[in-house]
């Protein structure tokens, strides 16, 4: 059964992030697109083992330019009316860096007028912001010195913090300064598939001590523009279950727990006032990793294990902090699955609530349908469908069944 209740003030909203839905913008992303659009067509028709009518788009190369995205700057008002006719009470979205500071050192006042635009909309619908101040995509100067790998990146960017957070500071109470700096230091500096492509494990330690220094002068900098600030980041944790309670599943399990899961809040611990937890995956160990059962499958072929955020978010009790899911959801084009993950997400933490977990909001991923990154336009994870053709809006039916969780789970 779902808990009746969730804690007094909970916020229920969704997330986006500003590459992924804005469109128009000129980063390092959207030139690396254009490069390697072909590229990752042919990569996807081979590594996709199953293609339906929708996910053939994935195998042409223009699925893989963000162009106009979901044209979510020129339509924001109308998104955020139908988040608030979803019920929703809080929405997390990203600033675009390479909107806000085009050229090293100079700040493009209409761009920070924009944001400031976007954030009294949401006020005026009373949806609270939750505001990213970096998810993954950087000016061209930032990337052409080298991105997170240069040793000064931590200094240029708290230049961009300083800003922003003197422009914000009477209207967010919510920073998150970084999203999932594990996941991007992995797929851009150690495996290298995403821009820049750089691999090595010299290159991720470095661009992950580089992120470190970064939050912590994020954080220093936030709170002494505003003591009241509420400051963390969001990071990716993964459930890592040791199957048939064998020694070697155990050992393997606490290593990555200690790696993955643990190692980047260990070096913020001081320097953060709440977790924001980013959940998608659960990873069974049975002698070696990825050993999961796969019952219920996304459309990218992620295991959809509800059960596992659960034991994360317990995991993280240790940590004494008030957690915010920051994002959790699915690629699901029918909405076959969605409603059914988003109750069985819910129960869960119901569960960890009522175990003494300290969870204080829920942000579904995504608010609409999005561009994600080296998959491009064919994975659908809106509650809200987009017809990238027309940029025209259409509440999917999992979004009611969250409407009516929300109502249910609401005091």
């Amino acid at each position: 059964m779902i808990q009746e209740k969730f804690p007094k003030g909970f916020y229920f909203g969704a997330s986006t992030s500003a590459h992924q839905v804005e469109g128009g913008n000129v980063n390092n992303w959207s030139n690396w697109e254009k490069e390697n659009a072909k590229r990752l067509a042919k990569e996807e028709k081979k590594n996709v083992k199953f293609w339906d009518e929708k996910r053939l788009e994935g195998q042409k190369a223009k699925n893989f330019i963000s162009g106009q995205a979901a044209d979510h700057f020129n339509r924001f008002s109308e998104d955020f009316n139908l988040a608030r006719k979803i019920g929703l009470n809080a929405y997390r979205f990203s600033l675009e860096w390479s909107r806000i500071e085009p050229e090293e050192g100079v700040f493009n006042e209409e761009a920070l007028d924009y944001y400031h635009k976007m954030i009294r909309v949401l006020k005026a619908y009373n949806i609270e912001p939750f505001l990213t101040v970096w998810h993954w995509t950087e000016p061209l100067w930032f990337s052409a010195l080298g991105g997170f790998k240069n040793k000064k990146a931590p200094k240029y960017f708290a230049r961009f913090v300083k800003v922003v957070a003197e422009r914000y500071k009477e209207d967010i109470k919510f920073w998150i300064t970084l999203n999932e700096p594990e996941i991007y230091s992995m797929n851009s500096f150690l495996r290298g598939i995403w821009p820049p492509q750089k691999r090595g494990i010299y290159n991720f330690y470095i661009v992950m001590r580089n992120l470190a220094k970064s939050h912590r002068r994020a954080y220093r900098i936030i709170k002494k523009i505003n003591p009241q600030a509420q400051v963390g980041i969001a990071k990716n944790n993964t459930y890592f279950e040791a199957a048939n309670n064998k020694f070697i599943n155990r050992t393997l399990k606490k290593l990555a727990d200690k790696y993955w899961n643990d190692y980047f809040l260990g070096k913020i611990a001081h320097r953060q006032d709440f977790i924001g937890l980013n959940y998608y995956f659960h990873d069974r160990i049975d002698g070696s990793f990825r050993q999961n059962e796969n019952r219920k499958v996304s459309d990218l072929g992620w295991e959809l294990y509800p059960e596992g955020i659960y034991h994360v978010l317990k995991d993280l009790k240790k940590y004494n902090k008030p957690i915010f899911i920051t994002e959790n959801g699915l690629a699901d084009s029918e909405d076959k699955h969605r409603a059914w993950y988003i109750e069985e997400i819910l129960k869960n933490v119901g569960r960890a609530i009522k175990d003494g977990v300290d969870v204080r909001g829920y942000f579904h991923w995504s608010l609409l349908d999005n561009f994600e990154w080296a998959h491009g336009f064919w994975p659908r994870f809106g509650l809200i469908e987009v017809d990238y053709e027309t940029q025209g809006r259409t509440l999917r039916k999992s979004a009611q069944k969250y409407t009516d969780l929300i109502k249910k789970l609401s005091q």
